[in-house]
């Protein structure tokens, strides 16, 4: 009787686990109620195309739930969009990399023959592991909007392999960035301390970069290989 019970009891915590793990890339009632979309279903690239490109793309892939980029395909690097354009929001998305990674999130981009690359006019929420060079630099680390400045609030980003969890907030302009729970950025994209920033910057050659109040969301691959889950959006 007691083996029965064990049995029964390891049956009942694996059947748990398995319907936790079964809640990513799920929305809530209550979510749903309050508007959030996904923007990632857990099985598809749909609503996704590379920058300045179509929708055929095979190094952003989708397996086992996560949306990420498969390093060992020989296709030139390339960012993600989003099919739409997105002004005021509040968007969540969780993320991991390998040891040494580096990526970012990219809001306000805009798509043009004439601009290179998502980071030619979208600012970017950085992502970044320990170990990378880059983490020597406080404004480069994880939750900053990247070479603007330090968290605003320090938080230990999760060891390589390991999910995180952030959100980017944007009402008319002004963001607020958390990392893990901690709010680690906020800046006013309206303001002429912001074009300062920019002025003194190494983005002050680039006529569009964070000019623009909306735009598409954009993953950027930055050849290290990078994971992504539960992207989920609210539009305020």
């Amino acid at each position: 009787m007691k083996i029965k019970a064990y049995s029964l009891i390891a049956a009942f915590v694996f059947s748990s686990f398995a319907a936790l793990e079964n809640q990513n890339n799920v929305l809530s009632k209550k979510e749903k109620a309050e508007g959030w979309k996904l923007l990632f279903d857990g099985q598809s690239t749909e609503g996704w195309h590379l920058y300045n490109g179509s929708a055929q793309f095979t190094l952003w892939k989708v397996k086992d739930g996560e949306l990420f980029v498969d390093r060992n395909d020989n296709s030139a690097a390339s960012d993600l969009v989003t099919d739409n354009l997105y002004k005021n929001y509040d968007l969540k998305f969780d993320w991991k990399l390998p040891k040494g990674g580096n990526s970012g999130v990219f809001i306000n981009v805009l798509e043009r023959a004439d601009l290179p690359a998502a980071w030619s006019s979208g600012p970017e929420y950085q992502l970044l592991d320990n170990a990378n060079a880059d983490f020597a630099r406080p404004e480069d680390r994880s939750g900053c909007l990247f070479s603007f400045g330090p968290q605003k609030n320090p938080v230990k980003t999760k060891p390589a392999n390991t999910w995180n969890h952030s959100e980017i907030k944007q009402i008319n302009g002004k963001i607020q960035f958390f990392l893990n729970g901690t709010l680690t950025t906020e800046e006013d994209f309206t303001s002429k301390a912001w074009a300062d920033k920019i002025a003194k910057s190494h983005f002050k050659t680039i006529p569009d970069f964070g000019k623009h109040l909306s735009g598409h969301i954009g993953l950027q691959d930055w050849a290290t290989g990078i994971s992504f889950r539960n992207i989920k959006i609210r539009e305020l």
